[in-house]
């Protein structure tokens, strides 16, 4: 099996996840470039990296707390 096929293959059995993983990713960088855009004009750039860190486990956060609601809905 090429890597190719591989690729394909992982694709196809995770292409949802991917695609929101895609989504959580481009909108959380988007909104901490607006707030330090518009909000922390004079913010230090080691700040603004920190809040770029934060989407890391905001991401677990988010998605862990949108699996709990799921299983509570059920």
């Amino acid at each position: 099996m090429s890597v190719v096929d591989r690729v394909r293959e992982h694709v196809d059995e995770h292409g949802g996840g991917m695609v929101y993983d895609l989504l959580f990713a481009v909108v959380w960088v988007a909104l901490v470039n607006a707030l330090f855009d518009f909000v922390f004009t004079g913010a230090p750039t080691w700040v603004f990296y920190m809040f770029m860190a934060a989407g890391i486990p905001a991401y677990f956060g988010f998605f862990w707390s949108l699996e709990a609601a799921k299983q509570q809905h059920d």
